[in-house]
């Protein structure tokens, strides 16, 4: 049987998003993923961009709130922000729970092009730290 994980950030639009989008891209056979954010607010078009360049296909990806997972049996609860980490509501069904703050990408300024590496430094960070922990 999988196990599952909630990544949680604040408004489910990047970091959050690109966590679930990576286990589902490479520990789909052990891992159900999901996200959610204490305050959603759209998927950010870069974290879309940023996921597409490694094949994952984003079209099932929605901003979610965390009151979505509220009564869901979990194996672990991740925020991946300092803000998410005091906001979270208490998963009472969430076995593990876990925090990593990971740089916010969306508050990168710059060029559009400066903005997606943001994004995809921040990917790359995060898929590293799912590989050592996962």
């Amino acid at each position: 049987m999988k196990k599952t994980i909630l990544f949680v950030c604040t408004h489910n639009s990047a970091r959050s998003q690109m966590a679930e989008g990576l286990m589902t891209h490479y520990h789909s056979d052990t891992y159900q993923s999901f996200s959610a954010g204490t305050k959603p607010s759209g998927v950010n078009p870069f974290s879309i961009k940023a996921l597409e360049e490694i094949g994952f296909n984003t079209s099932e990806l929605t901003s979610k709130s965390t009151d979505e997972f509220q009564g869901t049996e979990l194996d672990y609860v991740v925020t991946v922000c300092d803000n998410a980490k005091e906001d979270c509501p208490v998963f009472l069904g969430g076995k593990t729970h876990i925090h990593h703050s990971f740089t916010d990408p969306s508050r990168t300024q710059g060029t559009d092009e400066e903005k997606l590496q943001a994004f995809r430094n921040v990917r790359d960070q995060i898929k590293v730290w799912l590989d050592e922990n996962f």
